[in-house]
């Protein structure tokens, strides 16, 4: 047994008090944050802190305290850089701040998603935040009565009216898609999207309707999963609706890997024979994808975050008060090498 390690184990406040110079009163109330203290007292504090190794007992403070430092996070997946960029972002602003983060995956299960919801209590967490939809949507009447607060980020179906929401304009993400192709002067065009991204084929029509055009139903594809199977499975379906193709613009990033392939198959080159936009500005997908460099609409995932977290925890300094509104951030489209006019005998 390395001994070295067991005085650490066994520092107590009053330790770090001593060392600091303080009471142990001051030494709690740096750990809290909950009471000001000078700056160079509370330095001094922390110094202590590190010099002596003190780990706070967080059981025994949440007893004493009634709080227990922790954030509750659903999130569906981390597996895409979407939403394991809203949970390293979570997970740094709650440590800014003194939190801890308690994360549970859904895995698109929504049976998991329910027995999640209904075993939190206010002993577990101080606040919980809810990163999308897909499989949450039906339980939140379990938190109906929640002793702590509660937000919404990641939403993209109608926006409930008991909880707070942050997220991204999402018709406005597909409007931008659209109006790009409309402006290189698509008129055949397709969707390749998931069956909860209604408000990105919205926007997408908008624009398109916005010059008298309209795109229809069959012109919308559902891919059977989000993944570059489903995208080649769907682009192929868009293919034999319409020879006469010009542009598709996919919902998930994740697809366009799959439609790029589609072309290929079918002896199409991106972007002379067919234009692609895609959604998420997703890296992982930009650098597997290669050539050409995918024109796709970015979305502020870690902005969307951190203003979650940021209006979890002020309510937490208010006493638990929650103001319930709805914050829409801007995507943006950026311009790559997957779109250009479509040629002069394509019509």
């Amino acid at each position: 047994m390395d001994r070295s390690n067991v005085g650490a184990l066994m520092v107590t406040m009053q330790d770090v008090a001593e060392r600091a110079g303080v009471t142990k009163q001051t030494v709690s109330n740096v750990l809290s944050g909950r009471v000001a203290v000078r700056p160079a007292t509370a330095a001094r504090v922390r110094a202590a802190i590190d010099e002596l190794g003190y780990t706070p007992n967080l059981v025994a403070r949440s007893l004493a305290t009634g709080s227990t430092k922790t954030v509750g996070l659903f999130v569906p997946t981390v597996a895409g850089a979407f939403y394991s960029d809203v949970v390293e972002t979570a997970e740094d602003v709650l440590e800014e701040h003194g939190y801890h983060l308690l994360l549970c995956t859904t895995r698109l299960d929504g049976e998991r998603a329910r027995r999640h919801l209904a075993g939190l209590t206010s002993r577990s967490v101080d606040a919980l935040l809810i990163a999308g939809d897909r499989d949450l949507i039906d339980h939140l009447p379990l938190l109906a009565d929640a002793r702590f607060p509660v937000a919404l980020c990641a939403w993209e179906t109608d926006a409930p009216v008991d909880f707070p929401v942050v997220t991204i304009d999402y018709e406005h993400a597909g409007f931008l898609a659209g109006r790009h192709l409309r402006e290189l002067g698509h008129e055949c065009v397709a969707v390749l999207t998931s069956p909860d991204h209604t408000p990105r084929v919205a926007g997408f029509r908008r624009a398109f309707a916005a010059d008298g055009l309209t795109v229809p139903d069959s012109a919308v594809h559902i891919a059977a999963e989000p993944s570059a199977a489903g995208g080649f499975a769907a682009a192929n379906a868009a293919f034999a609706a319409d020879p006469a193709l010009t542009a598709i613009f996919a919902t998930h990033d994740i697809l366009s890997l799959g439609v790029l392939e589609a072309a290929r198959t079918a002896g199409r080159s991106v972007p002379d024979d067919l234009s692609l936009v895609g959604h998420d500005d997703d890296p992982e997908v930009r650098f597997g994808l290669g050539r050409p460099a995918l024109t796709s609409v970015a979305v502020p995932t870690r902005a969307m975050a951190r203003q979650a977290v940021e209006l979890l925890l002020r309510a937490l300094t208010k006493s638990g008060t929650v103001v319930n509104s709805l914050q829409l951030l801007r995507p943006e489209l950026v311009v790559r090498d997957s779109t250009c006019p479509p040629r002069p005998d394509q019509g």
